[in-house]
């Protein structure tokens, strides 16, 4: 799985999640025939919150990031990105895993959405997400705290 952290992110990581998120999501994107080379990078840079968002570096380096904002009652799980020489090593798995943990303890939903036919839906499938709805390019999925952490 490799040596792997999560940081808190800042205003200068902004470029690299830009450039990853389109490099992440372009395959899909272009199977949905919804691909357009500036607005997958400027759609990452409007919605960039620093305070909601960790970065993920593998031996130091930059390898990713995730987002986990807060809502009315529950979280929204966006731009959760690794870089595709990373995927299926095992480190977004323990990367979720880490942050539904934080949410089972504070008995928080989480919410999100991911294109349709992307393979990280599995990914979500694994960890306790449910459909909740469908539409043409995105499935949104929910996932219910685990009662068996919150009442640790």
């Amino acid at each position: 799985m490799g040596d792997w952290m999560i940081r808190q992110a800042s205003m200068a990581d902004v470029e690299p999640v830009a450039e990853l998120r389109a490099v992440v999501l372009r395959t899909d994107l272009e199977r949905l025939g919804r691909y357009d080379e500036q607005r997958v990078r400027q759609r990452l840079r409007e919605g960039f919150t620093p305070a909601h968002t960790w970065v993920i570096e593998v031996g130091g380096l930059f390898a990713g990031c995730v987002s986990l904002r807060p809502a009315e009652d529950d979280h929204w799980l966006e731009h959760f990105y690794l870089a595709p020489h990373l995927q299926g090593s095992g480190i977004g798995t323990a990367v979720l895993r880490e942050l539904l943990e934080r949410c089972d303890r504070d008995g928080t939903r989480v919410r999100l959405n991911v294109l349709r036919g992307s393979p990280a839906q599995r990914l979500y499938e694994r960890h306790g997400f449910t459909l909740e709805t469908e539409e043409p390019v995105d499935v949104f999925m929910v996932r219910e705290p685990a009662l068996a952490v919150r009442d640790k």
